[in-house]
Formats: C-alpha cells, structure tokens, sequence
C-alpha cells in the first residue's frame, strides 16, 4: 500500500485523512490554518509532498490548488503522484497536470460528490479521469475513503462533470426549498410535505439528505454557500455553461445567500431568502 499526504484539512480532507491514518498509510497532513495536533501533522505543505508517494489535494478553489502546487513542486518528481480532489474547472485541471507532468511525477483529477456524513461513513464517491493504469494502481488506496470510484474519462472530463453534478444539486435544492415554501404558505405541514415528496418522483437523494435541516432550520454547514456559489461560478465560465438558465438564476440566488452573511452556512440556507 502507498502511503499518501493530505493537504487541506477542511470538512471533508479532514475526514479523509483521519480515515487513512486508521489505516497506517497518513504520512503527512497540512492546512493553510494551522492544525499542529492533526496525526501526522506537518509545517508546510513542502513537506507533506516529501513525505508521501501519494499527495491529495483538497482545498477551496483554483487559486488555492495554485498555490499549493507552486509550494510543493519542488518535491515532485517520479515516483509521486498528485491526486486532485478540489472542485476545480477543466482549464485549470488542464494547466495543473501540466505543471505536474512536467516535474516526472503522475496527475490524477479525482473530484467528488458525498458531503461530510457520507465521508464520515467512507460513502464518498470519486469521479476520476486520468490514465486507467494509474486508477488501478490507487484504487486499493482510494477504497479507504470512499464506496464507489468512476472512471470518468480524461481530468478535463472529470472535472466538467463534477462542476455538472453541482449545477443539479444546487437546481434541486433550490426547487425544494420554493416546493416546501409554497406547502407551507398553504397551511401544509412539514409532516404532510415530505410524506408526500418520498412517494413521488421528483424525491431525490438530497431531499431525503437535507430534510432534517429544512425542518428543524439547521443550516450547519455539509456543503456551504460559498463553495456552492464558487462552483456554479467555475460553471458559468466552462465551455457551455455560459447560456444555461437555470445556473444562472440558482448562482444569483446563491450570490444573495452570501451577501445576507450566509456564506459559511449550509447550501440549504436558501430556504432563509424565501
């Protein structure tokens, strides 16, 4: 078994990498904020790179992606495989395996979908795209974290299609949050809403998993605003995303959440604006 870095330590990486410290395979952890009592925790992502023949990216965005790359390139090299676990667009997943590749190491897009339960319960599920002999290698690895692993296609593939998923989620949630407003405004209760919802066909996984916190008013973040809003943003701008409807109202719906100081709470608190 290789052993594997995690960087980013944030609602799900954090997860992730207590998970494969159970495992005896963590030989290093870093966050931007400071976690000195993490397992295996080290000083700069520099190190974790160095430490592991597995380096798991796991943070916000592509500016942030960027930044850890241009830390850890230096210790890149064959031998090394970067895992890329960030929501991220296909131009940016084109131009970090490039970097990569160029240092003699391996690349490998592996964004995913399951919120922090479902990694709490190694339920995740990774959309992969790279070469198949590289997920073959990492699937004994991979399997620590997660239920079930798609090959995709190519990284450009994978990350388009995780940006996709997003963009239903966020159309889904935003369609239960006004179905659920309209009952209530009727007089029908939260009782009567969802008994109805699960027999009919427009029930979906995210409604059975957000349904306690729509009734209860629970907005603890699983998936937040900022990082919904970030990814149907990411989108917009991919080739096709430009003239889709739907995207454009939840992503403006999304904005609005952020601007009333919703940005850390959960995706559900579009409930609040209605």
């Amino acid at each position: 078994m290789k052993t594997i870095g995690v960087l980013g330590l944030g609602l799900i990486g954090g997860v992730w990498a207590r998970h494969y410290h159970a495992a005896g395979v963590l030989a290093g952890a870093w966050n931007r904020t400071p976690q000195p009592d993490f397992p295996e925790w080290r000083t700069t992502a520099a190190a974790v790179a160095a430490a592991a023949d597995v380096i798991q990216i796991v943070v916000a965005d592509p500016p942030a992606v960027r930044a850890v790359l241009a830390d850890i390139l230096p210790a890149l090299g064959p031998g090394k495989v970067v895992v890329q676990s960030s929501t991220i667009d296909p131009a940016s997943s084109e131009e970090f395996r490039t970097l990569v590749v160029q240092r003699g190491a391996r690349y490998l897009e592996a964004p995913f979908t399951g919120s922090r339960p479902a990694a709490e319960q190694r339920q995740t599920v990774y959309y992969l795209g790279g070469d198949a002999d590289l997920i073959a290698e990492l699937e004994p690895l991979l399997a620590l974290v997660s239920s079930v692993r798609l090959h995709v296609g190519d990284h450009r593939q994978a990350a388009t299609l995780k940006l996709a998923m997003n963009l239903n989620l966020a159309a889904l949630m935003e369609g239960l949050c006004e179905a659920l407003t309209l009952a209530r405004h009727g007089g029908v209760s939260d009782d009567v809403f969802f008994s109805a919802l699960g027999r009919n066909a427009g029930h979906s996984g995210l409604a059975k998993l957000k349904e306690p916190k729509l009734r209860a008013g629970d907005f603890a973040p699983q998936f937040s605003v900022k990082h919904m809003l970030k990814d149907l943003r990411l989108a917009g701008g991919t080739d096709g995303g430009g003239n889709l409807p739907v995207l454009a109202t939840v992503r403006d719906r999304l904005a609005a959440a952020d601007r009333a100081g919703w940005a850390d709470e959960d995706f559900s608190a579009l409930l609040k604006l209605l």
